[in-house]
């Protein structure tokens, strides 16, 4: 299959980047001219870059499309800077640029559009949540992010192309961002540095990167279309990861819970109900909680001795 991926040296991307190519896919991967593409050194070879900002005007948009000609388009380029992303105006651009991918994408005779949707579109009051739970963004990110959902699903009636429209949870693993939650504290832990968290209680649904590819693949190779949720199904607290965390790593010494108060507005429950994709396509996550941070461990330390 002729494959374009966006995002492709991102967090997510790079894991469907990596799946793409084991699967035997001719696969085109959009990575942005000033952009280090170091997750993805291995399978470079195996990839055929293109150098390119989705951000670069709806020219630039058409000349990559119409050079490419995918069979099928997973779009996950997207501004998501720890910090920054959330009320960000880049979401707004992206917003825009993705809608014209998708209309080039229809254009030129791509069958299926993937996009890289969130948990927090729903309105995450509401606990345990299914695809038919309402929604309810609470940031630009969020809200830009269901916008381009729910434009998509309508153009998917008119265009003939179909879009899924894979909502993740709260994702974790090897190469994330340091400054995100879970590598944060391996860091910590493996400089031997305290990691002052909230007292823990929240709860949320987390899935290793690996998992959360193979899970949208297996969704894209399905006829389901519109909002799927991409999650474990798990709920576990901020807390049990942290101290497991630590357990693994043989520091329990160095976690402070509740040295940090809780974030306004943060959810105290969060978490996907999978069964859609899983009754669908027999998919489920192979790497336990445990198993999962025993792999980002062993990664974020072989990682940290190579800067030292």
């Amino acid at each position: 299959m002729r494959v374009l991926i966006t995002g492709a040296g991102g967090f997510l991307g790079s894991q469907m980047a990596r799946l793409l190519v084991r699967e035997g896919c001719e696969t085109f991967a959009l990575l942005r001219p000033e952009s280090n593409p170091w997750r993805i050194l291995d399978i470079l070879p195996s990839l055929q870059v293109i150098r390119g900002d989705i951000l670069g005007g709806s020219g630039a948009i058409r000349g990559l499309v119409e050079q490419v000609r995918p069979e099928m388009c997973f779009h996950f380029a997207w501004f998501t800077q720890p910090g920054l992303y959330l009320q960000s105006d880049l979401n707004l651009q992206h917003l825009a640029a993705s809608l014209t991918l998708a209309a080039e994408l229809a254009r030129q005779g791509c069958r299926r559009l993937v996009g890289a949707g969130t948990i927090s579109e729903y309105d995450l009051d509401l606990g345990y949540l299914s695809e038919a739970s309402a929604v309810r963004p609470t940031t630009l990110y969020a809200a830009s992010k269901l916008a381009l959902q729910v434009a998509l699903a309508q153009f998917s009636i008119t265009s003939g192309m179909s879009v899924l429209w894979p909502r993740v949870s709260f994702l974790y693993g090897p190469a994330e961002d340091e400054q995100r939650l879970v590598p944060a504290i391996l860091c910590a832990l493996l400089r031997g540095q305290p990691t002052r968290l909230t007292p823990g209680e929240q709860v949320r649904d987390y899935l290793h990167t690996q998992d959360a590819a193979e899970g949208i693949w297996a969704a894209a190779r399905s006829a389901l279309h519109g909002p799927v949720n991409i999650g474990s199904g798990l709920p576990v607290t901020v807390r049990q990861v942290a101290l497991l965390a630590c357990q693994l790593a043989g520091r329990p010494d160095l976690v402070q819970l509740g040295a940090l108060p809780y974030r306004p507005g943060d959810a105290m429950f969060a978490c996907l109900n999978p069964s859609l994709v899983r009754e669908t396509t027999g998919w489920q996550p192979r790497l336990t909680l445990e198993g999962g941070l025993r792999q980002a461990i062993d990664w974020w330390r072989g990682h940290l001795s190579q800067q030292s």
